[in-house]
């Protein structure tokens, strides 16, 4: 599943992605990369929730990190390239295509939790998902314009869910 998945943004991005202006949005795309391996390295022992594969692909993308870079190093920058490129310039169209970005993913995880191609662990749920995509595609908007402002927006909601998940401090360790 996760490589028919990577395959259509990968085909959306040839598509609709802004390659002229790539240089643009790399250091976005680094944030987002970034900070999916800043949870991955907090949260190796106590992970929310965790790829599988089990539709297509089962033995090429055989684990959770194998399945995460692919998700990192395709679907990101893609996610990025239309995001960003696409972004409008009025208050309520920009409202409506955050929207439409955290439907997208959304439904990528809801056809992965159906297919067995994610796993919720740890109270996280498809209601957490949602919101976490919509500070998610927020952050990214802000980081495009303002980047320190997103890096402590960034820092703000980890604490935020790390409290509200009730983590131990021995996950640093």
């Amino acid at each position: 599943m996760h490589l028919l998945q990577a395959g259509l943004f990968l085909l959306a991005t040839i598509r609709w992605g802004d390659w002229k202006n790539w240089r643009r949005y790399y250091p976005t795309i680094l944030f987002f990369i970034g900070g999916d391996l800043l949870k991955n390295t907090l949260f190796h022992d106590h992970r929310m929730w965790e790829y599988q594969e089990t539709v297509l692909g089962e033995k090429i993308l055989f684990g959770h990190l194998v399945i995460n870079f692919l998700v990192m190093f395709v679907i990101y920058p893609s996610t990025i390239l239309i995001y960003l490129g696409k972004f409008p310039m009025e208050k309520g169209k920009q409202i409506l295509w955050i929207l439409f970005w955290v439907l997208i993913y959304l439904t990528m995880e809801y056809i992965n939790l159906h297919y067995k191609g994610i796993k919720h662990y740890y109270g996280w749920n498809m209601w957490w998902s949602m919101i976490f995509d919509l500070v998610m595609f927020v952050i990214l908007w802000i980081h495009h314009t303002k980047p320190l402002l997103a890096w402590a927006f960034s820092i703000m909601w980890l604490s935020i869910l790390w409290n509200i998940f009730d983590l131990s401090h021995n996950l640093l360790k």
